[in-house]
């Protein structure tokens, strides 16, 4: 099978096999582009253009500040805690041209997440932008981190305009909330101090750590699955081959509406579009969409990636279709299931077909990528990536025929190590002989196309947000009033699903709002219950474990489907 598919590949003109040698780590990847693209334009935000060579410059010196004033080794990790602004980039490549492991951090974490995160991953320092500090704040004490750089949105825009925005977004929105962290230092201060210093160029190779990239855990705590250099190296490089031909170097203009600190924006946006010389337009809050569509308005984009509940807003919006949609020639879709009236209405109104892909933290992420020369939507992830083997696998781990449905299994150089101090959890994710098991049901056609057609996990899918029922249900079991609880996912029109919660009252006094407030407080917006039901019991098995298929199909009962 294996061979089949590889034959496929090469048929649709991707080759069968990368050579991923080319750069010995992803800090080398900017490097090359910064020695190759100087004087074009690499990062765009809110009106500031910052080229290659200015990039090159500042993750320079903030890389020598984070070596001689902070005293960070090779190995490392530095947390980033950031949306999309200039400054994440340049922290970004510093941290990685200083030898350090990058550790993403969501913004919109709860002081309990941003706890388990920082203390599971070990972050020595951090970057955060000063909205978030006091949820920083409230964890400090608890975690190891030493070292705490802060940073305002408008910090890299220029004066007058850096200075402006910042007193705008502090006094006038209130976006700051008050905060008290001592020894902090302002980013700009670290940029200043680093400046004309040298940092050491440390013996990066792919067996050294990049990324340790957070996931959900079905145990109800993330895990930080371990990115080598080389597994990120080699992403790059399947994506790059896929893409031959497609773009030009150093001419692409890619919108980034996607938060950075995900892995699909992080890979697909800044690292393999950097690698080609491309401009990223950096978009800090995609959920105004008026706002994000006027910023469109100003640049003849090429390409565009998102998510299917973006796409599906925008195409929404009365301001979208005026657009000019000339220069565009991809749209990637990926991080949740590509809907077919999304993907029709999206090529009827920008005349380019949305491509939708498929991968995996774990993956780095791409796995498999529908080939450019598709001219509509198909319904499927599309065929592997090169040097990439897609297998379905049987409960017994047996490959089975095509047109059979069985769970998605992944092998390539773009799979992760494991998950970082979790050898249970990583021995369980591989089978004996290497193949990641996704967790996802899918079936092969005989043509190699994959398609996705359920998931073996009771994961529940927020606007590409993995969401899993046992976090949930712990923290809201650990309410006062919480007798026992379970979360499933229903459908949603507008995040693909919603958590639905099912509480069983131990305090006879207990409403929806206590319930939803305690929610509010400890879990990320995404993983809030929107559907909230109080029973008198909860299905279990005879070993009283609670039955979350029965709850889905009781739900769907009633829904009359």
């Amino acid at each position: 099978m294996k061979e089949y598919i590889w034959h496929k590949q090469y048929e649709e003109g991707v080759p069968a096999e990368i050579d991923a040698g080319w750069s010995p780590s992803v800090g080398a990847v900017f490097e090359q582009s910064f020695e190759k693209h100087a004087d074009k334009p690499a990062f765009t935000c809110m009106g500031k253009v910052l080229s290659y060579r200015q990039i090159d410059q500042l993750s320079a010196a903030f890389a020598s500040y984070l070596q001689r004033d902070l005293g960070l080794a090779k190995g490392d990790r530095l947390a980033l805690m950031m949306p999309n602004i200039l400054q994440y980039p340049i922290a970004l490549i510093g941290g990685l041209r200083a030898g350090l492991t990058i550790v993403n951090v969501n913004p919109l974490y709860t002081e309990r997440e941003l706890e388990h995160q920082l203390k599971d991953s070990g972050a020595a320092a951090i970057v955060i932008l000063v909205n978030f500090a006091v949820t920083l704040q409230a964890v400090k004490n608890k975690v190891p981190v030493k070292h705490v750089v802060v940073t305002q949105i408008g910090d890299m825009l220029g004066f007058p305009k850096s200075m402006l925005i910042n007193f705008a977004v502090k006094h006038v929105k209130k976006m700051v909330p008050a905060w008290h962290i001592p020894g902090t230092v302002p980013f700009k201060t670290a940029l200043a101090r680093g400046a004309g210093g040298d940092f050491t160029r440390h013996d990066v190779g792919h067996e050294d750590i990049a990324f340790l990239q957070y996931t959900g855990g079905t145990t109800g705590r993330s895990k930080g699955a371990v990115l080598t250099h080389g597994n990120i190296v080699a992403n790059l490089t399947q994506s790059r081959a896929w893409l031959s031909g497609a773009l030009k170097e150093g001419c692409e203009i890619i919108v980034t509406p996607l938060p950075l600190y995900h892995i699909f924006s992080l890979t697909a946006n800044c690292l393999v579009f950097s690698s080609l010389g491309s401009l990223n337009v950096l978009i800090p809050n995609p959920r105004d969409l008026g706002a994000f569509i006027k910023e469109l308005s100003k640049w003849k984009f090429t390409c565009l990636t998102g998510v299917n509940t973006l796409f599906n807003g925008l195409l929404n919006h009365p301001d979208f279709k005026h657009l000019d949609f000339s220069t565009l020639k991809l749209t990637l879709g990926g991080g949740m299931a590509v809907q077919r009236p999304v993907a029709e209405h999206w090529q009827e109104v920008t005349q380019t077909p949305l491509v939708e892909a498929y991968g995996l933290t774990e993956t780095s992420p791409a796995a498999c990528i529908n080939p450019l020369t598709l001219k509509g939507y198909n319904g499927f992830i599309g065929l592997p990536i090169s040097s990439t083997v897609v297998t379905i696998r049987n409960e017994q781990g047996e490959e089975v025929e095509p047109g059979e449905s069985g769970e998605l299994c992944i092998q390539g150089p773009q799979v992760m190590r494991g998950y970082w101090n979790q050898l249970e959890e990583t021995k369980n994710v591989f089978h004996r002989d290497g193949a990641l098991r996704t967790g996802d049901v899918a079936v092969m056609n005989e043509q190699g196309y994959f398609k996705i057609v359920d998931r073996l996990k009771d994961m529940i899918l927020v606007s590409g947000f993995n969401v899993y029922p046992n976090e949930i249900e712990d923290v809201i079991a650990a309410h006062d009033g919480v007798l026992e609880c379970a979360a499933i996912g229903v459908p949603d029109p507008k995040s693909t699903e919603a958590v639905k919660l099912f509480v069983v009252k131990k305090d006879q006094n207990l409403t929806e709002q206590d319930v939803l407030a305690y929610a509010r407080a400890n879990l990320t917006g995404y993983k809030r219950p929107k559907h909230l039901v109080f029973r008198d019991e909860l299905p279990k098995t005879n070993v009283g474990k609670i039955l979350r298929r029965q709850l889905r199909d009781e739900d769907e009962t009633a829904a009359g489907k």
